[in-house]
């Protein structure tokens, strides 16, 4: 390994992962211990917050905080919205500015930086100035969870979108080493098992979907293009679909409930298909994102890998547990600790 003949500069890029972003306390606390103290700070979403707060010296005081959230506590922040999003996100950002970081970027001791996501063109967008209260708002507003953010004419959402780990960043403001915290490298483990239908299944529904087509083809000879509009005005079903129609066309959405189905259930399981859970909306849009940032975060760290990657295992805390901060910052310093012979490595 060429040894670098002046001291690097160490960058430290805080990942997204909402609730799990509580982790990051653990990591910086474990990476303290270890006399590793970073020269630059980025963070994404969740890493904007706490990264931003560290970087303004009241790590502690925020952390003494996160520890004391309870259900109820959490609750107490939700300003909820109509329009645009389910929170405004302004009670949260408002008390964290308040209580713990009132400086613009400009003032930190420590050069820091956050992503965000332009909505409207799909660009990443770095904050490296102004109101850190209003960065960090904008790096957090999770789609659909808290309404986006208009910064300097552009409507801003989470960074999580386009960049969940911010290594790209940290180089762009001069680190030489990178050490990268992703919060989702797990979580695939809590998701949905593979589908599993069996052969005579298969067979079954195929051979449905074959006698509809023989019916369709025998009973409804194909209307010419022009003629469709009126052809389906002519039918008596509000969709214009005939019996042949409507016989095909369940075939297939039998087929593709039973393919759903199994694909929710293990294999042996007996109980029947309305025993199964059906997911809520905010469940259903937080596994979304789950899957979006692990997938975004495999293909920019192939691109552009960190020198030392730490990973804390968190597949068991959802996304809006910030009640759970114990867990998570454990988790945090579990993971530096067996990063630690990497950053040596490096000669951190």
């Amino acid at each position: 390994m060429n040894k670098l003949r002046r001291k690097p500069v160490v960058g430290l890029a805080l990942g997204s992962g909402s609730a799990r972003g509580w982790a990051h306390f653990g990591v910086l606390r474990a990476l303290r211990e270890a006399g590793v103290s970073p020269d630059i700070i980025c963070g994404t979403s969740i890493g904007s917050l706490v990264g931003a707060t560290y970087a303004a010296g009241e790590m502690d005081a925020f952390e003494s905080w996160v520890l004391g959230l309870g259900k109820r506590k959490v609750f107490g922040f939700m300003d909820f919205n109509l329009g645009g999003g389910l929170l405004k996100g302004e009670k949260i950002i408002e008390f964290w500015r308040e209580n713990f970081v009132q400086e613009t970027v400009e003032q930190l001791g420590t050069p820091f930086g956050c992503v965000a996501t332009d909505l409207q063109t799909g660009a990443e967008v770095w904050l490296r100035k102004g109101s850190i209260a209003e960065a960090v708002r904008a790096s957090i507003a999770l789609p659909g969870l808290f309404t986006p953010v208009m910064r300097e004419g552009r409507l801003l959402v989470d960074g999580g979108l386009v960049n969940p780990v911010p290594v790209s960043l940290a180089r762009a403001m001069g680190a030489d080493i990178v050490i990268a915290v992703d919060l989702n490298a797990d979580i695939m483990r809590r998701h949905m098992k593979p589908v599993d239908m069996s052969e005579s299944e298969l067979n079954l529904h195929a051979r449905e979907l074959r006698v509809s087509q023989l019916h369709l083809e025998e009973e409804e000879p194909p209307v010419p293009l022009g003629q469709i509009p009126e052809a389906l005005a002519a039918n008596g079903s509000p969709l214009g679909w005939t019996g042949a129609w409507k016989r095909s066309m369940t075939s297939v959405k039998t087929l593709s409930s039973s393919v759903m189905r199994r694909g929710r259930k293990g294999e042996g399981d007996a109980e029947d298909d309305a025993s199964v859970p059906v997911p809520s909306l905010v469940n259903v849009v937080m596994a979304s994102v789950n899957i979006m940032q692990m997938r975004i975060t495999r293909s920019r760290m192939a691109g552009d890998p960190a020198e030392v990657l730490i990973a804390p295992r968190l597949s068991h805390v959802g996304l809006m547990d910030f009640y759970r901060g114990r867990e998570s910052i454990d988790e945090g310093y579990a993971a530096t600790q067996l990063a630690l012979p990497a950053l040596k490595d490096w000669g951190l």
